[in-house]
């Protein structure tokens, strides 16, 4: 069987930037694209704070450049998604779709992260039309209107808090009569005068025209003062967090208590030497395309150098 130089698991811009590199430098990589090709830049409409961009453009368009540039450079990509892995042993095994066995000296793992959301039908209706994930990513598009954040823990009130300084007004929905955030984050949200705070609401669904409009909520859910409540909002923000795509990895791979893959120092280098680890999936703080993208040319420089060191 064929043994790969590099192995590259995951296409958003953490995966095809190491693609372009790994390409350049000789190594031949292969790509699988994964549960969602492009990444979950393909989910969102305008990108504007992407260098390069000085127009802005879509995240649809800005991987088919990515895809475009590492297939010019010789990356192969498929489609295809790791269902099983064995780092146990050199060189490494990767299952894609529970059939194909792959063997690879080096693996970067680019496989992201997957927001969490409500369940609701609207989310998906809504999607890129007002619905977001990443208030950092698309809250530059609601700035003077009104928007909602869900959540009560820090990554909620974080969301509010750099909203509320664009905004006219932020709700923040929280299904408990509590925040579940650090005080530090509480008091800020609390002292914000744009931000509204709906304590005990949970969202029934979505209202608009084609866009985001309204959000019907229901208040006091399951007691005798439930009632339901309508509020017209431009935005609806989904900060309860990012699930790290890395279930598949974790018997040999090294992750902190979320699922977020653990990293050497400065180095994309995971817990086993010729495996490397970039973008969402290693990264539960900045979660941006250019920092994705960074980690992805880091991964694959190190994998080069370690090749060359092993004689590869």
């Amino acid at each position: 069987m064929n043994i790969l130089k590099c192995l590259i698991i995951g296409s958003g811009p953490a995966g095809l930037t190491a693609a372009i590199y790994a390409s350049r430098a000789g190594l031949s990589p292969v790509v699988y694209e994964g549960m969602q090709p492009g990444g979950q830049l393909t989910q969102t409409t305008e990108i504007e704070n992407f260098p390069g961009y000085p127009n802005g453009t879509t995240g649809t368009e800005m991987m088919e450049d990515l895809h475009k540039q590492a297939a010019r450079f010789g990356a192969e990509i498929n489609w295809g998604i790791a269902t099983k892995v064995d780092f146990s042993k050199r060189p490494f095994s990767v299952t894609i779709d529970d059939a194909n066995e792959v063997l690879a000296h080096t693996v970067i793992i680019a496989t992201g992260a997957s927001a969490k959301y409500l369940g609701i039908a609207d989310e998906q209706k809504y999607a890129g039309n007002g619905v977001s994930a990443c208030a950092t990513c698309d809250g530059f598009f609601y700035r003077k209107k009104t928007v909602a954040v869900v959540g009560g823990g820090d990554t909620a009130c974080e969301e509010a808090l750099y909203l509320a300084s664009l905004c006219k007004k932020v709700y923040l929905i929280v299904r408990r009569n509590v925040l579940r955030a650090s005080q530090v984050m509480q008091q800020r949200v609390f002292d914000a005068e744009n931000i509204e705070v709906l304590f005990e609401h949970q969202t029934l669904g979505l209202t608009g025209d084609g866009v985001v409009e309204g959000a019907n909520l229901v208040k006091f859910k399951g007691t005798d003062k439930e009632e339901q409540i309508h509020i017209d909002i431009d935005g609806f923000f989904l900060g309860i967090g990012h699930q790290p795509n890395s279930e598949v990895f974790k018997p040999y791979i090294e992750t902190d208590a979320a699922g977020y893959i653990l990293t050497q120092g400065k180095s994309q280098q995971t817990n086993i030497e010729g495996i490397y680890a970039a973008g969402d999936v290693a990264d539960p703080t900045y979660r941006q395309a250019i920092t994705s993208a960074g980690t992805g040319c880091k991964a694959a420089i190190e994998a080069e150098r370690y090749l060359r060191d092993k004689g590869i």
